[in-house]
């Protein structure tokens, strides 16, 4: 199929393994973070917030984050270049947040690990040399035509 301005879309079935376990991860981190914004959502209608502002704030970066994760699973199913930085800033934010589940007086290391081993196998997944040369061999064709 061609785009309107002439680049191709993949089908995901003529990706590698290693690019289609990416597209895996990252549309199971949208899975989760739509849930989780989700129960933003409810717990704004449900609840009293301590500050509305503040409830509401989280719960707009919650869903601009989901948006911004299923742009990067669909664009990495088109094997796009830009997504390799996208992901990895994105998997670099998650890290940060695992880090803080850790800390503190209410650490949950149970959520540290959930957020911290996806992430790190993202990020091992996209320096793959399968993914690189995926996503190369795209930005190679786009440049011919």
């Amino acid at each position: 199929m061609n785009h309107p301005n002439g680049v191709q879309n993949r089908p995901a079935f003529g990706l590698p393994k290693q690019l289609i376990l990416l597209v895996v991860a990252l549309w199971i981190e949208f899975a989760l973070l739509a849930g989780v914004s989700l129960f933003l959502m409810y717990e704004l209608v449900a609840e009293v917030p301590t500050s509305y502002a503040s409830a509401v704030a989280i719960l707009v970066l919650a869903v601009i984050a989901a948006v911004w994760l299923a742009v990067l699973a669909i664009n990495a199913m088109r094997a796009r270049p830009w997504v390799r930085s996208g992901t990895v800033v994105w998997q670099v934010l998650q890290i940060a947040v695992a880090v803080g589940f850790f800390q503190g007086e209410f650490a949950r290391p149970d959520l540290a690990w959930a957020l911290l081993a996806p992430a790190v196998i993202a990020i091992v997944l996209v320096f793959s040399r399968p993914v690189i040369r995926a996503m190369a061999r795209l930005e190679d064709d786009d440049e011919e035509q």
